[in-house]
Parts: structure tokens; C-alpha cells; sequence
């Protein structure tokens, strides 16, 4: 289902994040996980891409598993470091020829023993370039839809990290949707201030596009210092700090703490009509179930209305 169709369906859309498993066994159980949060009835699913495309090929086969398998609708994450043009077309060329709808198009990062490498080698400098390269191809009819792929790209509400100047921050973004992107989807905060100003920095430069809010429960405090490690700049409020701290290292509280955390934060989105709530599960299904009960519904359609 393309994503326009999503939003024209669902009021507000509740999605999950999945990462491509290693191993035979890992991916048994992400099926599991998949299978548990099936009945949450998601508005769509989306599959990460490692560093480099490193997992290009796990990626795609994981897509394609969710289509044919589930009745889940899986969107993969596509990046432009370390690709040429002819890669990038290649596999959208796939993806269409599996009636894949929807593609998240990202800039992403080398991979960590490529730490000097040249971006400059890349055919797409830039998230916003491989938009508009998307969007030529949607033009091209390769896709069994005459739309094409939607596009998604990611936003910052805490800023991204390798720009400082906020203000430029805000005309990359709007570059990204200029060049053809049909919604955001942002990376996890902790603060919603942070969200609903990064909304409406949205709002003053003309960006009109569904912003969809990314959430990651905190589950332990090693969970905690590796979202510091990889969401580079992420606040951590004071009280979610304290109330992690009373918890001693008894780590079923600091969850408790985590998934009570979270949950105050959607219903927070849902009150200030939030277009969409996209879930980061790490490949674990326990945390956004309980989210769901603790809501107070069964499944993503009670949430949409």
C-alpha cells in the first residue's frame, strides 16, 4: 500500500521498526516478534539498512519476507553512502518488481572500519539527492504503480548532529521534501518540547508533509547508553535520568520506568494530534505491547480514530 493511501486511511499511523537479523536463529525470532506484533495491526513496517548498504541484501530479502508472509506493509530504508547510481537503481528496480510501495530514503553513515572515507565517491551526496533520484524513476513506469514509490526521509527534533547551524538544519529538510518526499519520520527524543518546536520550525518554512514521531523505549541502562552511543545528541531529560537512577540497577524497574516513559509520551502525541507514532522496537515485541495495553486499546486501529 502506498504511504499516501496509509495516510489518507489512518487519521494517525502506527508503525514499527525492524532490523535485519544476522543469523538463521535471529531471524527466527524476529519472525516471532513480527508474528506478536501482527495483531497490533500496524499502519506499516519499516527495515533498517546497515552502514554502507553492509546489509543491502539481508535488507531486501527481510522485505520481501514481511510482504509475502505477513500482512504487515514493509518499508526499507535505502542510503546513499558508499552506492553508485547504477546500485541505487538496481535495487529500486527489485523492489518494484516485488510491489514494494514505499522506500525511506536516508543519507546514512560509513560503515565503522570505513571511517576516512570519501564521500565524495558517492553518486549521492546528499538524502535529498537520492529523493529526487527516486522520484525520476517513479516517472520512469519501472514501478507497477503509476506513482511510484512514496518517499519517506528522517528529521531531527534534537538537531542533527553534523549540522549546528540550526537554521540550515531546517532548509536541508525542507530541500529533502522539495525534492519529492511525501512524510518525515523523525529520530527518537525523550522530551515531546523537543518534537512539538521541531513541528513548528516545520510549520514557519513551509514544510506541509505528515511528521511521523519516532519513539524507542528505554528497557535497561545498557539500552540507555547505547541510544547515547548511536542517536548522537540525544537528550536525556533530568527525570527520566532520576527515575532510572531510583531504580538501583534493578533492571525489570528500569524497564518498568522505560515503557512508563514512553507511554506517557504517546498519549502526550495523541492528545496534540500527532500524524503518525513509529515505533523503534529493537527487534523485541514486549515494550510496545505493553505501551498498547497501557493505552488502554488492542490494536493500532482503536488509536486512529
Amino acid at each position: 500500500m502506498h504511504i499516501r493511501d496509509i495516510f489518507t486511511r489512518d487519521r494517525t499511523t502506527f508503525s514499527f521498526e525492524f532490523f535485519p537479523p544476522k543469523t538463521d536463529g535471529e531471524s527466527e525470532q524476529l519472525f516471532q516478534t513480527i508474528a506478536e506484533l501482527e495483531p497490533l495491526q500496524p499502519s506499516f513496517v519499516s527495515v533498517t539498512y546497515g552502514a554502507g548498504g553492509s546489509t543491502r541484501q539481508r535488507t531486501h530479502d527481510l522485505v520481501v519476507r514481511i510482504s509475502e508472509t505477513t500482512g504487515c506493509v514493509p518499508i526499507p530504508h535505502l542510503t546513499c553512502v558508499c552506492h553508485s547510481q547504477e546500485e541505487i537503481q538496481n535495487i529500486l528496480e527489485r523492489y518494484a518488481e516485488h510491489g514494494i510501495a514505499n522506500i525511506l530514503a536516508l543519507g546514512g553513515d560509513p560503515p565503522k572500519q570505513m571511517a576516512n572515507y570519501d564521500r565524495s565517491q558517492d553518486a549521492f551526496p546528499y538524502a535529498a539527492d537520492l529523493v529526487r533520484f527516486i522520484r525520476k524513476f517513479n516517472e520512469s513506469g519501472l514501478h507497477p504503480d503509476p506513482r511510484g514509490f512514496g518517499i519517506g526521509v528522517a528529521g531531527f527534533p534534537e538537531g542533527h548532529p553534523a549540522t549546528q547551524n540550526r537554521l540550515k538544519e531546517m532548509d536541508y529538510l525542507k530541500a529533502k521534501v522539495e525534492a519529492g518526499a511525501d512524510y518525515i519520520v523523525t529520530q527518537l527524543f525523550f522530551d515531546n518540547r523537543d518534537f512539538y518546536d521541531f513541528r513548528e520550525r516545520c510549520e514557519l518554512v513551509g514544510i506541509r508533509v505528515p511528521i511521523i514521531a519516532g519513539i524507542m523505549p528505554v528497557t535497561s541502562e545498557k539500552g540507555l547508553k547505547r541510544m547515547a552511543e548511536l542517536a548522537l545528541g540525544a537528550r536525556f531529560p533530568a527525570r527520566l535520568l532520576r527515575a532510572i537512577a531510583r531504580c538501583d540497577g534493578d533492571e525489570e524497574y528500569v524497564k518498568r520506568v522505560g515503557i512508563q516513559w514512553a507511554t506517557e509520551q504517546c498519549r502526550d502525541l495523541l492528545d496534540n494530534q500527532v500524524n503518525g507514532i513509529h515505533f523503534y522496537t529493537l527487534n523485541r515485541s514486549t515494550a510496545t505491547r505493553e505501551i498498547y495495553a497501557s493505552l488502554g486499546v488492542k490494536d493500532s486501529r482503536m488509536l486512529r480514530r
